[in-house]
């Protein structure tokens, strides 16, 4: 009967009859570590030989699994080279950062074909890949690209929920002097640098004709082609010349020359263009003089509360056009 290699080394090997040179070496694989993590992770896979090759050996290596490769993971080899008189060779196998919310998935490694050397059938090994994305409201946008990480929210709407227009900061009461210049024309007026902040959470929206009045009567008319985009912000501030970008928010003045919110206790109402009420704003509950604004804390969805007291805000009397630590929405 004809003997393969395989089949005389394992003879040799229960006999102790033949000499080293009869003897194929054995391969084990083996790693530096047992997972992977998504996070710049990368592990090392090892071959070792019992004993050093006599040869150059070629390891042809199949990776396998859950996980995908040249999507989840990349090799620096498909084989593994072991040069003459080493005895072992190496491949290195990095993660692939991704933003989608998975759970642990694996990597599997085998050897399926090497001359000149035994290989061994159970030479299977099996790599865990750790996710490093996280979902804190759990409403399948991952933080990493949520606008709104703490509250659950649409997939269409950058994971923020859909909001209507609202009103989302109010300055009623400016701080005396140079602080209390919200509009950023160089000069503090009681009236002209109050302001209200709107956020239209989508879709777009178009005011025209659109009324804002206190308790009293109309403050403001939006003009024709007030247009106020997806995600989009409109400030209205009493009067002046409001200079700066407030985030690329719309930006507007009372026609009426004032917004007038009365420090003591008002009512804001926005009403369409046939009158129909849109939202409201009860300043009475706040009306504590605050020489500052009050803002919902977080953005959007949060209560109103003053805005120097939030840590984010670092001691800012207002953001007009912005959230709360400036940034944009």
């Amino acid at each position: 009967m004809k003997l393969n290699y395989l089949s005389i080394s394992l003879l040799c090997l229960l006999s102790l009859s033949c000499t080293t040179e009869d003897i194929l070496p054995a391969v084990e694989l083996g790693l530096d570590a047992t997972t992977l993590s998504e996070a710049g992770g990368e592990l090392t896979l090892t071959a070792t030989l019992n004993s050093a090759a006599t040869e150059p050996i070629s390891l042809a290596l199949v990776f396998g699994g859950t996980a995908s490769e040249n999507q989840d993971y990349s090799t620096s080899s498909s084989a593994i080279f072991i040069d003459t008189g080493m005895s072992s060779g190496t491949v290195t196998i990095f993660a692939i950062q991704d933003i989608e919310l998975e759970s642990i998935e694996t990597i599997t490694v085998s050897v399926t074909s090497g001359s000149g050397v035994l290989l061994l059938s159970d030479s299977l090994i099996e790599i865990a890949m750790l996710d490093d994305d996280s979902d804190t409201d759990s409403d399948g946008v991952l933080d990493a690209v949520d606008s709104c990480p703490d509250v659950a929210g649409s997939t269409e709407n950058n994971g923020c929920p859909w909001l209507g227009f609202l009103i989302n900061e109010v300055l009623y009461d400016p701080e005396s002097g140079d602080l209390g210049d919200a509009n950023g024309d160089g000069t503090r007026d009681a009236n002209g640098d109050e302001f209200i902040e709107f956020f239209n959470s989508g879709p777009e929206m178009d005011v025209s004709g659109y009324s804002l009045s206190d308790a009293s009567q109309v403050r403001h008319v939006f003009p024709a082609g007030t247009v106020v985009p997806l995600n989009g912000v409109l400030v209205l501030f009493g009067s002046g010349s409001p200079t700066g970008d407030f985030g690329g928010a719309v930006v507007q003045t009372a026609s009426t020359g004032s917004i007038n919110m009365n420090n003591a206790g008002d009512f804001v109402t926005l009403q369409d263009a046939s009158g129909t009420i849109v939202l409201t704003f009860d300043v009475e509950p706040l009306s504590n003089n605050p020489n500052e604004s009050y803002t919902r804390n977080p953005d959007l969805t949060g209560e109103f509360v003053q805005h120097s007291g939030i840590d984010a805000a670092n001691g800012a009397l207002y953001s007009p056009g912005t959230m709360l630590d400036g940034s944009l929405f």
